[in-house]
């Protein structure tokens, strides 16, 4: 199959680079140079574990040059998704199927607007990296699943075969009849330890030591279970508590989560899809959200105050 990552940060190279080394035809695309250049010249340095390795795959700056494949696997951050999606029009093909594995939600509605909704499926990964230098990931696949499915919550013959890639890449992936159920699902693992992560500065074993985070993860949890379930979603999860601790599930005490690591780069985050989506949803529903909101504002004041230097 042929699989491009629209966006190859850590968590593009973690499942880019296990699909390729496992023979699929992969390619990045991402605009920072130095990384696709490392990745070029170098290979793409992977961190499973304890152990290391190198996969050659290739990468590139944009898909001007590229023709249409059988997939395309959405990782820009979630903020950046419409401008990339428009910019990779060119390679949508009439079998091109486009998928989002981003944190949070709200992705689907922006890539079926630009490219159409037969395009679009869904998606949620367990799967967690972290970049350490340009072409030099920590690569979170050891038992991390990944949940796809159609929208319309139809098993189809597409979305199999997506998951069967996946499966002969040692990635576990299943076909979801409620997709929407899985995407709240990974946004209540994500509602627990990103924005607190964030706020504190903390890497997942710290994280995990101080109880005070603890209680104020699972009180967030709580609200984001009430407002799926408010909106006739079925989750999985059961209790709040199993969230937090599924966050955590196989990676190693310096793991970083995605929100930390992008206000260490001084980048602004993702928090309007992942708290503030809750926090917009329980709105609707008329569901109070006091915690999210007041993780919300608080990532939001951080911004500001890198925004200001």
């Amino acid at each position: 199959m042929k699989i491009y990552f629209l966006g190859a940060g850590a968590l593009g190279c973690a499942i880019g680079g296990t699909l390729a080394a496992a023979g699929s035809d992969v390619t990045l695309i991402d605009p920072f140079q130095a990384h696709v250049d490392a990745i070029n010249r170098d290979g793409l340095r992977m961190k499973v574990g304890d152990s290391e390795r190198t996969v050659r795959v290739r990468a590139a700056l944009d898909s001007t040059r590229l023709e249409a494949p059988d997939l395309i696997v959405v990782l820009v951050k979630s903020f950046h998704t419409r401008a990339a999606i428009e910019g990779a029009r060119n390679i949508v093909g009439p079998d091109t199927a486009v998928m989002s594995l981003q944190n949070g939600m709200g992705h689907e509605e922006i890539l079926s607007e630009v490219v159409g909704a037969g395009h679009v499926l869904a998606g949620k990964t367990y799967v967690g990296g972290v970049m350490l230098a340009p072409g030099h990931v920590i690569a979170g696949t050891q038992g991390k699943r990944t949940v796809i499915g159609e929208i319309d919550g139809r098993v189809s013959e597409r979305a199999k075969a997506i998951a069967a890639e996946f499966e002969r890449a040692e990635l576990p992936c299943e076909v979801s009849g409620n997709i929407l159920g899985a995407m709240w699902d990974k946004l209540l693992i994500n509602v627990a330890t990103g924005a607190l992560s964030g706020i504190t500065g903390q890497v997942y074993g710290s994280l995990y030591a101080v109880p005070e985070i603890e209680a104020t993860a699972i009180a967030a949890v709580a609200e984001a279970m009430a407002v799926a379930e408010a909106s006739g979603v079925k989750l999985s999860i059961k209790a709040p508590r199993d969230a937090w601790l599924m966050a955590a599930e196989g990676l190693p005490y310096e793991f970083k989560t995605s929100m930390l690591q992008s206000l260490e780069k001084g980048s602004i985050t993702e928090i309007d899809f992942i708290n503030g989506a809750v926090v917009r949803v329980g709105r609707k529903y008329g569901m109070p959200t006091p915690v999210n909101q007041t993780l919300v504002a608080a990532i939001k004041g951080i911004e500001r105050r890198m925004e200001a230097k």
